[in-house]
């Protein structure tokens, strides 16, 4: 099983839906905690759940899998440091342990982790695919 992950940022609409098809994703779970901000652009919830209908990719919101707000803007102010704010959110999802409830699969394709960041080094949805990977046998992990 794949598990992909992508950010937003840095791609033109054309690009960012290529990318996908290419990698044969069916479904896009978007884990960001705010995803309605005008600064989203083509990324907005509706919008993106609009345009991803159109090319038959399915769309969900998982806010589960996203950091706290303290998190977020903790690292966002700079009181966290990246590697604080991966302890932290590894904690978050050791106590949420969102496998019980949420399956990273579909019958179509496979499934693509979406947050705003360009590059998954500092992006919470790496922390996400590499806790799958970690507690799903066999789920092989491709950021696009």
């Amino acid at each position: 099983m794949i598990l992909c992950t992508i950010g937003f940022a840095k791609k033109n609409l054309k690009a960012f839906i290529k990318n996908l098809e290419a990698a044969g994703v069916a479904k896009v779970v978007d884990i960001r905690l705010h995803n309605t901000s005008q600064l989203a652009g083509y990324a907005k919830k509706d919008d993106l759940e609009y345009i991803l209908g159109l090319v038959g990719i399915e769309y969900e919101h998982c806010t589960e899998l996203a950091p706290t707000e303290e998190i977020l803007e903790g690292y966002k102010k700079k009181k966290l440091s990246w590697p604080d704010y991966e302890r932290k959110f590894r904690e978050v999802l050791k106590q949420r342990n969102p496998i019980r409830r949420i399956r990273l699969t579909s019958d179509k394709g496979h499934v693509c982790l979406l947050c705003a960041e360009d590059s998954p080094a500092h992006c919470h949805r790496r922390l996400v695919a590499e806790y799958y990977a970690a507690n799903v046998k066999g789920l092989e992990i491709r950021h696009l």
